[in-house]
């Protein structure tokens, strides 16, 4: 007996069809888009009732570049500035005298660092403009004698008030730079042969500064607002020339909010600053810088014009 093989019914050459591709659906957020709509509903909602509020908004504009605003503003960065400085470079000395292994040293910068991180920044700018009381004069010898009252100025008295206590924040944070820079670096540094001194310039401290450069950023900031409060021993910066315009013009509390936007402007550029200065001190320790804000911006919009062109298909 014989058997016909058909050969037609042979496996056939194609390949199998593999497995339909996976559609993924993405999860719908419905609670996004009610705290979204709150949100906004809730800025509609304070910006109408600011809008139907007895404020005369006209007033703003009209004093906002015054001269004597633009003072104001010029003293305010520039007390902000010195004080940073006075504060950047106590700081720096108090933390390493925190760190020293002199027990008086350490302890003159811990009694300091304890005793202006105590008291509220306001009294000790009220005590400062008032230690007239104590020391009627104050004498140098032969290169200045004069009594206490003319020698501390309102600038004089604000730029120590604020300058002295932002030292002691300072060196809480300069201290913390220093102790996160492994001790074998400066262990490697003294076997070099390079001093304790030289050692912090060129080895400590550039590698703190990653560290040391965010906080700090905060401070000037923070810095930039408490210079208001030295409006209580008479000095013109923003706040107080802005008082001064609203109690001659009829105007006082349009020209609080113009001191708001003028703090807002300053601080918005400062932050700037901040971010590019981080993102410098940041090359050494990050394989990928993070990106600016133009670059972010551009992405999103180059993601939504790619999303928007139609996909091509089979006819």
């Amino acid at each position: 007996m014989t058997v016909d093989i058909d050969k037609t019914s042979g496996p056939s050459d194609t390949p199998p069809a593999g497995p339909e591709a996976i559609k993924a659906i993405p999860v719908r957020h419905y609670g996004r888009y009610v705290s979204a709509v709150v949100a906004i509903a809730l800025l509609v909602g304070v910006v109408y009732a600011f809008s139907q509020g007895k404020i005369n908004w006209d007033a703003i504009p009209d004093y906002f570049f015054d001269d004597r605003i633009l003072d104001g503003v010029g003293k305010t960065l520039l007390l902000t500035v010195l004080s940073m400085l006075i504060g950047i470079v106590g700081g720096v000395m108090l933390a390493v005298m925190r760190l020293s292994k002199n027990p008086v040293t350490s302890s003159i910068a811990w009694f300091y660092i304890w005793f202006f991180r105590g008291t509220p920044v306001l009294v000790q700018l009220i005590v400062w403009f008032n230690l007239g009381l104590v020391f009627e004069y104050i004498n140098l010898g032969p290169f200045y004698k004069d009594e206490w009252s003319d020698f501390m100025t309102p600038f004089l008295t604000a730029l120590l008030g604020l300058g002295l206590n932002e030292a002691a924040y300072m060196a809480e944070i300069c201290r913390a730079g220093l102790l996160s820079v492994d001790e074998g670096q400066t262990e490697a540094s003294h076997a070099l042969g390079m001093s304790h001194s030289k050692t912090l310039r060129r080895i400590v401290i550039p590698q703190a500064m990653r560290v040391i450069v965010p906080p700090t950023g905060n401070e000037v900031i923070n810095m930039l607002k408490t210079t208001s409060l030295v409006s209580v021993v008479q000095y013109p910066e923003l706040l107080r020339a802005a008082q001064d315009i609203g109690q001659t013009s009829g105007a006082p509390a349009e020209m609080l909010f113009l001191a708001a936007a003028w703090y807002l402007l300053m601080t918005s550029v400062f932050s700037i600053g901040q971010y590019y200065l981080e993102r410098y001190y940041a090359r050494g320790s990050s394989h990928s810088l993070p990106s600016t804000p133009f670059q972010k911006i551009r992405a999103n919009v180059l993601s939504l014009s790619s999303r928007s062109k139609p996909t091509g298909g089979k006819a």
